[in-house]
């Protein structure tokens, strides 16, 4: 079973569970993979029915049923996207002349199909590294190296979209500026609007189309901002803090939607997101960078001494209680305990490498250690916010 097939069943589960939002979205990005008029005609049409007929669970189903097979039935013989390395760097640096601050080197591979988050405290790099991937700022050591072909900067900056974290005014409409957007990047004038109609509301902005930009929330300006980069069709989005402002439910929304941007079958981009929302972060990326001061950090990094244990091989915990250090502390020391540190109202436990997290519970449980919440960060760069 090819990776269509794998999202089509997936699909097919979203419809028996009648998880109509996602299964339209998903619907959506099907419609624009098959890269045809009269598909982006019928999923319109669709979701004007829809609009109309919210209340029809029954008609509803049967209406997704037919609008799935027709989709499949065009994309099934559709060959699949390999996944090949988009841009890579070779001992990257960036240093500003008489300036403390230095990033690098950097290490980095991003291929299609992939999210890469960058994490890290505020004022490490992690805004330079995407400047410096973009072309915005150069690199004064190593090598950036883009795997694909372009014929200029300018077609290379198109390819290639940086999304900052404070964008430029619109004027006018949303949905006016999407369509000059549209016109300039090669848009045919019978595909135009049906294709600005599908992002929009692939992104939750349909009712937003007519609004100026200063009515809207900093999350709704990013999201109109996405809409307009992936009508140039990009290789590679650079986004920096795009949860920014965002309550944590919108946050999980765009990383999801991100994910299924990111690894269209047929279409599948690169994806280098910042942020300092770790947990959501990591939840979605296939891989995760580590910045301080400007130095990157990996989750597997080799012991210095070889008597030492590897760091890596700790069982890490974050967690909350009622209980003192010294009382946590105490009753710890019956586990192998390596360290017990307080951190901005939770606890960090680490423990040697023959200790396992069922060890851990067994002891909460037998010792009644009161305890909130409790989260294994063994494999979490969450570690190195606390070392």
């Amino acid at each position: 079973m090819n990776e269509f097939e794998k999202q089509y069943q997936e699909l097919l589960n979203f419809l028996k569970f009648d998880d109509f939002t996602i299964l339209t979205k998903r619907i959506i990005d099907l419609t624009l993979d098959t890269e045809d008029l009269n598909h982006y005609k019928k999923t319109n049409d669709f979701l004007i029915w829809l609009d109309q007929n919210e209340n029809n669970v029954e008609g509803k189903k049967e209406k997704y049923q037919a609008v799935l097979s027709d989709l499949h039935a065009t994309l099934i013989n559709k060959p699949i996207a390999e996944k090949q390395v988009l841009v890579s760097t070779s001992s990257l640096e960036k240093s500003y002349g008489s300036s403390s601050f230095g990033l690098g080197p950097i290490e980095m591979e991003l291929r299609q199909g992939e999210i890469l988050g960058l994490v890290g405290e505020n004022g490490n790099g992690k805004t330079t590294l995407l400047r410096c991937l973009c072309g915005e700022l150069y690199a004064t050591g190593g090598t950036i190296n883009y795997h694909f072909k372009y014929d200029d900067q300018f077609d290379l900056r198109t390819r290639l979209v940086y999304i900052p974290q404070r964008t430029d005014t619109w004027y006018g409409s949303m949905f006016e500026n999407l369509q000059f957007t549209a016109s300039s990047y090669g848009y045919k004038p019978e595909e135009n609007e049906l294709i600005i109609e599908l992002i929009i509301a692939r992104l939750g902005l349909r009712k937003f189309r007519n609004h100026s930009w200063k009515s809207l929330s900093s999350g709704y300006k990013m999201r109109f901002e996405l809409a307009r980069m992936l009508l140039r069709k990009p290789k590679i989005l650079l986004i920096d803090e795009p949860l920014a402002n965002l309550d944590i439910l919108a946050q999980q929304t765009v990383l999801e939607d991100f994910k299924a941007i990111a690894k269209s079958p047929f279409r599948p981009i690169g994806i280098v997101l910042s942020s300092q929302q770790l947990y959501e972060v990591e939840k979605t990326s296939d891989q995760v960078i580590f910045l301080k001061h400007g130095k990157q950090k990996n989750l597997h990094e080799k012991s210095v001494s070889e008597n030492e244990i590897p760091i890596e091989n700790y069982l890490v915990i974050e967690f909350e209680s009622e209980w003192s250090q010294s009382q946590l502390g105490e009753t710890f020391g019956k586990l192998d305990l390596v360290s017990l540190q307080f951190n901005g109202g939770t606890y960090i436990v680490s423990f040697k490498e023959n200790i396992t997290v069922y060890d851990f519970m067994n002891l909460l449980v037998s010792e009644k250690i009161p305890v909130q919440y409790f989260r294994n960060i063994s494999n979490s760069t969450r570690r190195f916010f606390v070392s």
